[in-house]
């Protein structure tokens, strides 16, 4: 199936869905492909010359090419790091779906691949009346699911996977990031996950900080083609 962009999601907030995506979003480019970030809402943002900004945002924006307009990357920018809900609440806005759809449409224009960060994990909703299933369902894309490797990852994933599965939406793979280099049985947990989530694993990332993303995205293994490849991205 020729994908046009992919929804990362998480088991929890904190589990590095940012450095994922903008690993991803490099080993898109390796083989050759165009490929743009998207953190539809973010919340904890700071006032700056040009607007509200994201870290988060910022960083998928520093992964991108072409570098997209801000304003497309992240239509809502939130003030203050609480749940978006409540962020959005707090800023007099309220999330809706339309300029999301309308942002996603330009971004796409502009690249192959577009990688849509979600906020904290997959049951965590947008506004009263928007959840981020209706966000995947409105721009018809595959989820990606980020393992934060730790104590309790196993209950989490198993879960998440089967909720993503539930609202109808099409896992295509799962990535694992060590955010607790200390835990243990780390390759027999891995070893459960593969067996356990009915989608392939696009390879686990190791605890380096600050996190080389570059080099981490040598470490994912994407099992369909990127435009300029002649098979997926190997793991480097």
């Amino acid at each position: 199936m020729l994908e046009h962009g992919f929804y990362v999601t998480g088991t929890d907030t904190g589990i590095g869905k940012t450095v994922a995506s903008t690993a991803l979003l490099h080993a898109l480019r390796h083989g050759g492909a165009s490929a743009v970030g998207m953190k539809p809402v973010a919340s904890g943002c700071v006032a700056t010359a040009q607007g509200w900004r994201n870290d988060d945002a910022l960083a998928l924006l520093a992964a991108s090419d072409p570098q997209p307009a801000y304003a497309d990357l992240n239509p809502y920018a939130l003030p203050l790091p609480l749940a978006p809900e409540l962020a959005a609440r707090a800023a007099g806005v309220i999330v809706e779906l339309a300029p999301i759809q309308a942002a996603y449409a330009r971004l796409r224009a502009q690249a192959q691949y577009v990688v849509v960060e979600g906020v904290g994990g997959w049951a965590a909703p947008l506004s009263g009346a928007l959840d981020q299933v209706d966000v995947v369902r409105a721009l018809d894309l595959p989820v990606v699911l980020v393992v934060g490797l730790r104590l309790g990852c196993l209950n989490h994933a198993y879960l998440t996977a089967r909720a993503i599965a539930g609202d109808g939406c099409r896992l295509a793979g799962w990535i694992g990031n060590e955010i607790d280099p200390d835990a243990a049985c780390r390759d027999e947990i891995l070893e459960l996950l593969r067996a356990r989530i009915a989608a392939p694993c696009w390879g686990w990332l190791p605890h380096v900080r600050p996190p080389d993303v570059p080099a981490l995205s040598r470490r994912l293994l994407l099992p369909f083609q990127v435009p300029g490849t002649t098979s997926g991205t190997d793991e480097r």
